[in-house]
C-alpha cells in the first residue's frame, strides 16, 4: 500500500507541475502580444460597416487607398478578374479613382474588360487613419446588354418580316376594290388575299411560341409521350403539301419510345422538320422519319433528297428569320422561325437537333432526346427485312419498313457531308449516329 500511495503522490505532483508550466507559457504570451510592435504599421481603418457591407454585395467591389492599392475586395470582383493581388488590372479605374480623390464627386463610367462590360461607380469613402480612400463599384452589364441587343434585333425582324405580308394585302385589298366589276379577278385575289392573311396568321403564332420557349427554362409538368404517335401526328400535318409534290413520306424505326416533355411541342418541331424537308425536295421524291435507340437516347431523323445545305448556311439555320433561299421561303410560305422553334423545344426538354447535309443530295435532320427512365431498355432494333417496321406514308398508305430504311440510307451512303448540331444557340461540329 505504500508503494501505490507513493506512486499516486508522485503523479499527482508531476500533473500540477505539467499544468503549471503550459499556463505559465500561455501568460507569457498574452504578455507578448499584448506590447506594441512599432515596426508594424497599423492598417487603415474602414468606416464601420464597409467590410460588412463587401462581404454581401452582388456586384464587384474594391476599396482603393491613396496609392491605388486595394484594401479590400469582393469575390466576386477577383472572380471577374477586376482584381490582382493587390493592384486593380483596369487602367481606366485607376485613372477614376484618382479624379475622385481630387474633386470628391461621385463618378460613373462603362469600361470594358476581357470581353465583359462593367458600369463602375467610384465615390470618396475616407475613415479613420486611411486618407484618399475610395470605393469601387462595378456592375457586369455584359448579359443585360446582350439581351438588349437581341430584343432589339428581335423587334427590327419582326417588323421587316411583318411588312410583306402587311403590304401585300394592302396591295392587294386596292387591287380587288379597283377589280369590283370583274368577279373572275376578284376571286383571284380574294384567294391571294386569304393565303397571305394565313401567312401572316402563322407568323404571328410562330413568334408567340417562340418568345414562350425562349422565356421558359425546361418543362415544368413533363409527362410520358409516346414518339410513335408524334411521328404519325406529325406526318398527318404535313400530308397536303407532301402529296401537292407527290412526295412519299414514311416513318420506320423502333415502337414502344417514350420520353418525358410535351407532346404538342415535340409534334410541332418535328412537323417544322418534316415541312422543310418537303419544301426544300424536289417533286416525285422521298422523306423518311426513322426513330432508333441509343443509349439513355432516342433519335428522331428525317431524311430528304433535296437541294442539301451549304457549310456556311448550316451555321446559321437555326438564327430566327434566317432563310438558305429567301426566293423560295416566300414561295412556300416559310417564316424562317420554324428552326428557331425546333431549337429551343428541344433545349427545354434537355435533348439537341442535329443536322448532316450535302448540297444536290440533300439533308438529314436528327432530334435527339433523353428516353423516359422506364423506358430506357434495350429495344429490338431498326425495322429489317424479317422484322418490319410500321411505315406511313403522306398518301395514307401503309408500306415496308425495310423499304423505307434501304431508302434512307441509299439516299446518302459513301456521301460525306457536313454536321452541325444545335443546342441552345450554340452550334459546332457533331458526328451524326445512323446515318451513313
Amino acid at each position: 500500500m505504500d508503494a501505490e500511495l507513493a506512486l499516486g503522490v508522485g503523479a499527482a505532483l508531476g500533473l500540477l507541475v505539467g499544468v503549471g508550466a503550459v499556463l505559465a507559457v500561455r501568460v507569457s504570451e498574452r504578455l507578448q502580444r499584448g506590447k506594441p510592435d512599432e515596426s508594424v504599421e497599423p492598417e487603415p481603418v474602414l468606416p464601420l460597416g464597409v467590410a460588412s457591407v463587401l462581404s454581401v454585395l452582388p456586384w464587384s467591389a474594391v476599396v482603393l487607398d491613396e496609392t491605388d492599392h486595394v484594401l479590400r475586395s469582393s469575390a466576386a470582383a477577383r472572380a471577374r478578374g477586376l482584381v490582382e493581388q493587390d493592384r486593380v488590372r483596369v487602367p481606366g479605374l485607376v485613372a477614376l479613382a484618382s479624379l475622385v480623390r481630387k474633386d470628391g464627386d461621385i463618378r460613373s463610367e462603362e469600361i470594358e474588360l476581357g470581353g465583359q462590360l462593367f458600369n463602375v461607380h467610384v465615390a470618396p469613402i475616407g475613415g479613420t487613419g486611411a486618407p484618399g480612400t475610395v470605393l469601387v463599384l462595378a456592375e457586369d452589364l455584359t448579359e443585360v446588354r446582350r439581351v438588349e441587343d437581341v430584343r432589339r434585333d428581335f423587334v427590327a425582324n419582326v417588323s421587316h418580316e411583318l411588312k410583306t405580308p402587311v403590304g401585300a394585302l394592302t396591295l392587294l385589298a386596292d387591287t380587288v376594290e379597283a377589280a369590283a366589276d370583274d368577279p373572275e379577278a376578284v376571286r383571284h385575289f380574294a384567294a391571294r388575299m386569304r393565303t397571305e392573311a394565313q401567312r401572316l396568321s402563322q407568323m404571328v403564332q410562330e413568334i408567340v411560341l417562340l418568345s414562350r420557349l425562349q422565356g421558359a427554362g425546361s418543362l415544368n409538368q413533363p409527362e410520358p409521350v409516346g414518339m410513335q404517335g408524334v411521328v404519325a401526328e406529325a406526318i398527318d400535318r404535313c400530308r397536303l403539301q407532301a402529296t401537292a409534290k407527290n412526295i412519299d413520306v414514311t416513318a420506320s424505326g423502333v415502337d414502344g419510345v417514350t420520353v418525358l416533355g410535351d407532346e404538342e411541342l415535340l409534334t410541332v418541331a418535328l412537323r417544322n422538320i418534316i415541312d422543310n424537308a418537303v419544301a426544300y425536295s424536289p417533286a416525285r421524291t422521298r422523306v423518311n422519319v426513322r426513330v432508333v435507340r441509343d443509349g439513355g437516347h432516342v433519335e428522331i431523323s428525317v431524311s430528304d433528297q433535296g437541294i442539301g445545305i451549304s457549310p456556311r448556311d448550316q451555321q446559321r439555320i437555326f438564327e430566327r428569320f434566317y432563310r438558305v433561299d429567301p426566293a423560295r421561303s416566300r414561295e412556300t410560305g416559310g417564316t424562317g422561325l420554324g428552326l428557331a422553334i425546333v431549337k429551343h423545344v428541344m433545349s427545354n426538354h434537355g435533348g439537341d437537333v442535329r443536322v448532316w447535309s450535302k448540297e444536290r443530295l440533300g439533308s438529314t435532320f436528327t432530334l435527339r432526346l433523353p428516353l423516359e427512365p422506364q423506358s430506357a431498355q434495350p429495344s429490338r432494333p431498326a425495322a429489317t427485312e424479317s422484322e418490319q417496321a410500321t411505315v406511313y406514308s403522306a398518301a395514307g398508305e401503309r408500306g415496308n419498313g425495310a423499304d423505307a430504311q434501304r431508302g434512307e440510307e441509299s439516299a446518302h451512303q459513301g456521301s460525306g457531308g457536313d454536321h452541325v448540331r444545335a443546342t441552345s444557340g450554340r452550334e459546332g461540329p457533331m458526328s451524326l449516329r445512323g446515318v451513313r
